[in-house]
């Protein structure tokens, strides 16, 4: 992991950091090979041409760019925790409700080939 995405992930609030720091092990368990880089200021884990962005804002965590279709049912199961654009938004709440389980198979669809 390089410098820039270290810092970011330093930076992150207290209230928000265990959220982040369960998806980033389980996307790293998902996919021990994956690159993370910061790409549009915010940690990128990428597996060949597929990419999975993980970003912190002050409600939670976001995740998005997974391919439509590609989210393993996950935003089916979870209506309320999809916004227009795509985007999976987290508060430290409604993860706690979801277990590991989805959110490795969350990954594993986004970012397998």
């Amino acid at each position: 992991m390089d410098d820039a995405v270290r810092d970011y992930i330093d930076a992150i609030p207290p209230e928000h950091r265990l959220l982040f720091d369960r998806l980033h092990r389980l996307v790293l368990e998902a996919h021990p090979d994956v690159a993370v880089a910061l790409s549009y200021q915010m940690p990128t884990y990428t597996v060949g041409r597929r990419r999975l962005f993980v970003g912190v804002w002050k409600h939670g965590v976001s995740i998005y760019g997974w391919e439509q279709g590609r989210d393993a049912g996950f935003t089916a199961r979870h209506p309320a925790l999809k916004t227009s654009k795509g985007t999976i938004q987290l508060r430290p709440d409604d993860a706690a409700g979801i277990p590991d389980a989805e959110f490795r198979d969350l990954v594993r669809a986004a970012l397998d080939g």
